[in-house]
């Protein structure tokens, strides 16, 4: 067998890990329910419950946007209904203003970590890595279960906050102290903040021990003539999103040990010389910085955008070449884009911090590394485009959603120079432009990647087809929205209209921005309405969706359409195919495609 692998220049890829490949097939008993749905370790079982719980979580946070647009879009009217579903969070129809913060926060919180981290992550990586790079399992299916019932768990945490006595934390999803640290400031530093502080320990334990296992089976479970650069291009962000996991979140969650020592334990890391007008004295506190907090929470904080985008851009760029009918445009380039991005994302950091009295040099510094990664990011934003370029596109949903991805990427992209700019972010920061600029290059961006991918693999997870249909109105209504949204929301913030405010009426220069405020709530209304259509039809559609007829129904060429059309627990029935090339060999001499799995003939063109 060696030999046969020397023959094809990949011994070091191909035979040492055949035999752990065939343990990880053939020694599966029979299953039941428990075994198979609930506690399974099948990457694909674990990648659809990820799945469903970031959808629950998109749900619940995209809920709280509607409850706080409301107030915000309408802050003089009263909803009686609302008393009713909230209680005294909303008395006499009205959001108060506790309930307020800890609506924002939440949503924050919810949609940051627990869907596009969690949910975008946890799905892609558990189903694409394995059969992407030909192994039957990840290398740990244990491990993968454990990741799932930690990240589980971290959500009955922070959802159970909401049912306290005292709210879920309310001090932003940044939680900076000392509002944090000191129970006695306000209902939302109470309990609801520890609840939060340990939701989301849990929470970095799941996404460590996710990321470990994503690395070690990329680097050691590939098949045979599988080089790495032979993977396809959602490997290798799936790759560094990992990376970049594994190196960052323990910061976070010594960060926040600390914050629970301090509000615990009488320690002084975050506190100094604070007084309390609730209680008329002085805190014992001495030494510490809220500053200190701030650094551990953005140097998770900044590479945690990258975590979020940079799984969106592998597989908008596997839907882009799959849809065009052409190879990726730089492919090489395209991993050095993602590589510099990896290493630039943990030197940036300190940008979210140029108001917090940073040096001025320190501060000019930050300001090239930001603007730096713009490099990177517009190589990736030019090959997109030049794959497209005069390509046969298929304007399949996925394929939409990938070239909406790119667009919002760009829009919101651009805002970034402004902010990253340090003389310029002294107006702007903290204000709507701030909420703007990264809900549209990060947030949106994010979950079109998230529905480029759920539309490109939807037949292979549940052997059915999504509706076409409520497909397209998804996207048009999705795609309009988040710029009607969005994009006015830099005006205000142009402005000097501050986030996070319950009601702007108190202020005669924002009093013209009331209109505009309405527009930007029934938008976002509609544009949840549909979202919801979207959940109608992801789960009508694995019961009653087209059937898939074809093992391959995209004439793609990565090595997971070569399985059956439902593939079982081992994925491949047989052996595990060879790889003999590249992952984008679309319009090659006449033909449409070449899957991995073929052979390289004698007179074959080059690429």
């Amino acid at each position: 067998m060696s030999n046969e692998a020397t023959l094809h220049g990949h011994a070091e890829v191909g035979t040492s890990h055949e035999v752990h490949h065939d343990e990880h097939g053939m020694h599966h008993h029979k299953e039941t329910f428990i075994t198979k749905y609930v506690f399974s370790q099948d990457h694909k079982m674990i990648c659809k419950q990820f799945l469903i719980t970031g959808m629950i979580w998109a749900i619940l946070g995209g809920l709280m946007s509607v409850l706080f647009r409301l107030q915000l879009g309408y802050p003089d009217s009263t909803f009686p209904w609302l008393e009713d579903v909230l209680g005294k969070w909303a008395k006499g129809g009205k959001i108060q203003p506790e309930a307020y913060y800890a609506l924002v926060t939440m949503h924050g919180t919810v949609l940051v970590f627990f869907v596009l981290t969690g949910g975008l992550s946890g799905t892609f990586a558990n189903y694409l890595i394995p059969l992407q790079i030909g192994a039957r399992d990840m290398a740990s299916p244990f491990l993968n279960m454990l990741s799932y019932w930690f990240f589980w768990m971290a959500s009955v945490v922070i959802l159970s906050s909401l049912f306290i006595e005292t709210g879920p934390a309310s001090g932003g999803w940044t939680v900076y102290p000392p509002l944090s640290a000191l129970g006695d400031a306000n209902l939302g530093s109470k309990a609801g903040m520890d609840f939060w502080i340990i939701g989301m320990a849990l929470f970095v334990v799941s996404s460590l021990l996710g990321g470990l296992n994503y690395i070690t089976t990329i680097l050691n479970m590939r098949t045979k003539g599988m080089s790495m650069t032979r993977l396809p291009l959602t490997i290798w962000a799936l790759f560094f999103t990992a990376v970049l996991g594994v190196l960052s979140f323990p910061v976070l969650l010594s960060g926040l040990i600390l914050l629970l020592f301090d509000r615990h334990a009488g320690t002084s890391f975050y506190l100094s010389d604070i007084f309390l007008t609730s209680t008329r004295q002085a805190l014992p506190n001495e030494g510490g910085s809220a500053i200190l907090f701030q650094h551990l929470f953005w140097f998770l904080g900044h590479p945690e955008v990258y975590i979020i985008i940079l799984p969106a851009m592998g597989i908008v760029s596997e839907v882009m070449a799959v849809n065009s009918r052409k190879p990726i445009f730089g492919y090489m380039a395209m991993i050095g884009s993602l590589f510099a991005i990896a290493i630039l994302a943990f030197l940036v950091w300190a940008h979210h911090m140029f108001v917090t009295g940073l040096n001025p040099f320190l501060g000019s510094v930050f300001v090239l590394l930001t603007l730096l990664i713009a490099v990177p990011s517009a190589i990736k934003v030019f090959n997109w485009i030049t794959t497209i370029w005069r390509g046969n596109i298929r304007f399949t949903a996925s394929m939409l959603f990938a070239i909406g991805f790119v667009s919002l990427f760009i829009s919101g992209g651009l805002t970034g120079i402004f902010l990253g700019n340090s003389t310029l972010d002294i107006h702007l920061h903290d204000t709507l432009f701030v909420v703007a600029h990264f809900h549209i290059v990060m947030g949106v961006s994010a979950f079109f990647g998230m529905f480029c991918g759920i539309y490109h693999w939807f037949p292979k997870m549940f052997g059915r087809y999504l509706n076409n249909t409520m497909s397209y109105i998804h996207f048009w209504v999705t795609f309009a929205g988040a710029y009607l949204i969005f994009w006015p929301m830099h005006y205000e913030g142009l402005a000097g209209m501050p986030r996070r405010y319950l009601d702007y009426s108190g202020w005669h220069s924002f009093n013209q921005f009331g209109g505009l405020n309405r527009f930007i709530s029934t938008v976002a209304m509609i544009v949840f309405a549909v979202q919801l259509m979207f959940v109608f039809n992801f789960f009508y559609s694995i019961f009653k969706g087209r059937k898939v007829t074809s093992q391959n129904p995209w004439g793609a060429n990565t090595l997971e359409w070569s399985t059956p059309i439902r593939p079982g627990h081992g994925n491949w029935p047989g052996e595990i195919p060879e790889v003999h090339r590249w992952a984008y060999d679309y319009g090659k001499d006449g033909r449409e495609f070449i899957p991995q799995t073929e052979p390289i003939s004698a007179n074959e063109s080059k690429h």
